[in-house]
């Protein structure tokens, strides 16, 4: 039997109360998820249900109270701050709503940011970032910064960048919130492409409803709790 890319068996997830006295809350309960190879899910819900949660504890920005998240073979829940770091590097594609582009960097080396962490050579790294952006249609922007590009474009960079290391997982939190209906169209677009491209197991949130049906599946988050839409 294949083991699903991604994992996630009976989170909860609680914060404690800010004051004496005052009631914690309470994000998730008991919430399960499997995604396989090849598939994109789409993760729908109304505005504070847990929906950027969630893929902070997939993505191993956040630790889980209880429960636990798998990739592959890695316990992501039981990484420490070190590993999860190098599992982000190594597994995950993240696009976030906004995204966080470096100002003072081009667009080429913005998207060879996560080889250079990781320690690829410059040449190499930017050779790569290269090929990157010819793919999502930015190959004559290179040189230029980030604040010098459109939104689109901009989240389109942020797509190359998230890419560029070949991860096994996406994570898109709202990848086109932030763009006109044409560009979202367009960006949404490419996000399909590249994932059946590369094989992806995706996860994406996303308000936009008409997009979460083009998805494999729709799941809700309601209630602490992920139920079919």
């Amino acid at each position: 039997m294949t083991v699903p890319v991604l994992r996630a068996m009976s989170l909860e997830k609680s914060y404690a109360p800010l004051t004496a006295g005052a009631e914690g809350l309470r994000i998730f309960r008991g919430l399960s998820l499997e995604v396989g190879g090849g598939e994109m899910v789409a993760i729908v819900g109304e505005s504070g249900a847990g929906k950027s949660s969630l893929l902070h504890l997939l993505a191993a920005l956040d630790a889980p109270t209880a429960g636990e998240v798998w990739c592959g073979e890695t316990r992501v829940s039981a990484l420490t701050a070190k590993q999860a770091g190098a599992y982000r590097n190594r597994e995950i594609g993240y696009v976030w709503q906004f995204h966080y582009l470096l100002p003072e960097f081009t667009a080429v080396e913005n998207v060879a940011m996560p080889l250079l962490a990781r320690g690829d050579g410059r040449r190499t790294a930017l050779a790569e970032a290269a090929r990157w952006l010819e793919r999502v249609g930015l190959a004559g922007r290179g040189e230029h910064r980030s604040g010098e590009l459109s939104g689109g474009e901009q989240q389109r960079l942020s797509i190359a960048r998230a890419l560029i290391t070949r991860p096994k997982l996406l994570l898109a939190d709202e990848p086109t919130g932030d763009l006109d209906a044409l560009t979202a169209e367009r960006v949404f677009t490419l996000l399909q492409e590249l994932h059946r491209e590369q094989g992806l197991a995706s996860v994406i949130v996303t308000h936009n409803l008409e997009f979460a049906g083009r998805c494999d599946r729709v799941l809700r988050l309601r209630e602490g709790r992920l139920v079919p839409a």
